[in-house]
């Protein structure tokens, strides 16, 4: 009866081994996005030119380089980044334990002391004594065999997430050295408009010197003085909150670097001379391949499938084998003789009946788990393909828009200057004067923030791009 039910048994155990092999084999991480086959923004016909992977090098600031590498030593943020990393490494270490057999050595020794029946002796009665020794040496082995794959799962899936953690790390790297630019340049913005309308309100107190001069030798008239009084209290006001402006960047700065505020001291002096270096993406592909919150999320969606994996090995039937091994002997002289030894050893078999659900529950909030991180894996990768087009498309419109800014500046200060000697000479009225002015002021301030916007549009190009991360030498 035993041999035909084993032999009618046996074709459905070997289906159910080549299906569960097939059930057991993780699902793939693709997108399946079909990426374009070039970046709209970018002419085809020039070569590539990826950034370096010091990029912030290329602007010519070496005080920027020294808050960068201070950034790097010091910021908070990726300190925290990097202890995240070491503990994804311990549970690597965790997880790659369960390949492994556990081994346990024990030692044991006791004495045993008993009273007996009272006996009678000379003088009276005394009561028997009973002692008794046991020593125990042993060590205990035990080993899961791997069948279904769910102790290899759990150590994939803890790659995985290592992984994760370190392209996490890079995402949080690469925020910083962006947010250091940003601000630095920032700062650099905040002092040359600083300067720009200390320059306007002295135009205006010269101009206000010149009405004065002319209503006291009866040439010029109250409202001229009030109108041009306005405009310098105007310019005055302005000044407190660039002034609030900039140190709010400072302080933002010195957080950045890891540095209290007060110790943070920005010279600047480069705004105006501040290099743009080139970059020009190559593939969509590539640029995808850069980016390490892409790769973050195809890590973590791989870790997914493979938690999928165990959800479903842990249905099956479990295999595990144990030994024990030693020597025990009630006197300790004796206890490594070779009559002393004992062992042990046994394998067990257990497969999971009733568990009211939870197991195949567990493999559907996995297998739903996995399926929401394929969508936030699409996700990302189109965020980043529409984040570096419009890094691109923000570059280069605010290259020609400080182009523009700059000829609006210098026909406003030429047509200032030939306002301001007209009234001198009587020849215009002040309205005329007033509107030049104001066409002044407005056009460098505008100029300022222009040349701040073409900077920070190219720190996001760089970051859209990966920066330099991933790359050789990074």
């Amino acid at each position: 009866m035993l041999p035909r039910l084993v032999r009618r048994a046996a074709p459905a155990a070997a289906a159910l081994l080549l299906g569960g092999c097939a059930w057991l084999t993780p699902p793939g991480t693709s997108s399946g996005i079909a990426l374009p086959g070039r970046l709209a923004a970018v002419d085809s016909a020039l070569p590539v030119q990826w950034p370096d992977p010091v990029w912030w090098r290329g602007f010519g600031a070496p005080e920027l380089d020294a808050l960068m590498a201070e950034a790097m030593a010091a910021n908070t943020d990726i300190a925290a980044a990097v202890a995240r990393i070491r503990q994804a490494d311990g549970q690597l270490r965790i997880a790659g334990a369960s390949l492994l057999p556990t081994l346990d050595l024990a030692t044991r020794a006791t004495r045993q002391q008993t009273g007996g029946a009272a006996i009678a002796s000379v003088g009276g009665t005394s009561q028997r004594i009973r002692v008794s020794s046991s020593n125990q040496l042993s060590l205990s082995a035990a080993y899961e065999v791997d069948f279904w794959g769910k102790n290899r799962g759990q150590v994939e899936a803890a790659q995985q997430s290592v992984a994760a953690t370190r392209f996490d790390a890079g995402t949080v790297t690469l925020t910083t050295q962006a947010s250091v630019a940003n601000t630095y340049f920032a700062v650099l913005a905040g002092q040359e408009t600083l300067a720009i309308q200390q320059q306007n309100l002295d135009i205006a107190s010269r101009v206000l010197r010149v009405i004065r001069q002319r209503v006291a030798v009866g040439t010029g008239t109250g409202l001229d003085l009030a109108q041009q009084e306005t405009v310098v209290a105007q310019q005055q006001a302005q000044i407190p909150p660039l002034l609030q402006q900039l140190e709010q960047n400072r302080n933002s700065l010195g957080t950045l670097v890891a540095r209290p505020p007060e110790t943070l001291v920005v010279e600047g002096g480069v705004f105006n001379r501040l290099d743009v270096p080139v970059v020009i993406p190559g593939l969509p592909a590539e640029v995808l391949v850069r980016r390490p919150d892409v790769l973050t999320a195809e890590a973590t969606l791989a870790a997914a499938n493979a938690n999928i994996v165990v959800a479903r090995a842990a249905m099956l039937p479990s295999v595990t084998l144990t030994g024990t091994g030693g020597f025990t002997s009630l006197a300790l002289e004796n206890l490594l003789r070779p009559g002393a030894v004992v062992f042990n050893i046994a394998n067990g078999l257990a497969q999971p009946i009733f568990r009211g659900g939870a197991l195949r529950g567990q493999v559907r909030v996995n297998e739903a788990r996995a399926e929401e991180l394929l969508a936030n894996y699409r996700g990302t990768i189109l965020n980043a393909l529409v984040d570096t087009e419009n890094a691109l498309v923000a570059l280069r419109q605010t290259t020609e828009q400080e182009r523009l800014q700059s000829a609006a500046v210098r026909m406003a200060e030429r047509a200032y200057g030939i306002s301001e000697a007209q009234l001198q000479a009587g020849t215009i009225d002040l309205v005329t004067l007033l509107n030049t002015q104001q066409t002044l002021f407005s056009a460098r301030t505008t100029l300022a923030n222009a040349r701040l916007a073409r900077l920070q549009a190219a720190v996001g190009l760089f970051r859209a791009l990966g920066g330099g991360w991933g790359t050789p030498g990074s």
